[in-house]
């Protein structure tokens, strides 16, 4: 499958999911939330993200004093529940990887929230993908360099866009600078969700 768009190497699969499937996937996700609440990760130095998370699959993804890592188990001792199959199917059409999807990272944008420079480098194969899932509000996604710094470029993702980060572009620094609010009626209360589906072995 052809990307609509690729920027700095990062392929954007514009519009990939229609209405019907993104409140299906919506659906699932709520799911996944009763069973791993959503809370709200701090950074190494104690400073609280923005924004809210939870995880489904093998590892879910977490901050606190510790660091940066991946675990097993959601912060309040439970076991991450399972990632839906329409998710897995996203990875196995976009993805171009042989392996099994283990993680899909669920971050919750409201009321101004947004997400920093940063690489995704906590995995152990980093010849494996990083996809993106945008549902909800449109989101201002900017994409960077190999290195922090220097010229960036940015593109405004809707509900339903897919990116793949992967290849020469798997590790450039990228961000959410804002979210418009208003742009999207799939969550109820307003708001973004992005799912985020990593090999992290």
């Amino acid at each position: 499958m052809r990307p609509t768009l690729a920027l700095r190497g990062v392929q954007v699969f514009q519009g990939l999911l229609d209405r019907g499937s993104q409140n299906a996937i919506l659906g699932e996700i709520r799911n996944i939330v009763v069973k791993a609440p959503l809370f709200s990760p701090k950074t190494p130095s104690g400073k609280p993200m923005s924004v809210q998370m939870t995880s489904a699959g093998n590892f879910g993804w977490v901050s606190d004093k510790s660091g940066y890592r991946y675990a097993p188990n959601h912060p309040n001792g439970t076991v991450w529940p399972e990632i839906p199959s329409s998710v897995h199917q996203i990875w196995d059409k976009v993805s171009g990887s042989g392996r099994r999807l283990e993680c899909c990272l669920v971050n919750l944008y409201r009321d101004g929230a947004k997400m920093g420079m940063h690489q995704d480098r906590n995995e152990a194969e980093f010849g494996e993908p990083v996809v993106s899932v945008s549902l909800g509000d449109d989101a201002l996604f900017r994409i960077g360099n190999l290195t922090r710094g220097g010229p960036t470029e940015s593109i405004w993702l809707k509900s339903g866009d897919v990116v793949v980060m992967g290849g020469d572009a798997r590790l450039v620094y990228h961000g959410v600078d804002k979210t418009r609010a208003g742009s999207s009626t799939l969550l109820n209360g307003g708001g973004r969700i992005n799912l985020t589906l990593r090999v992290v072995t």
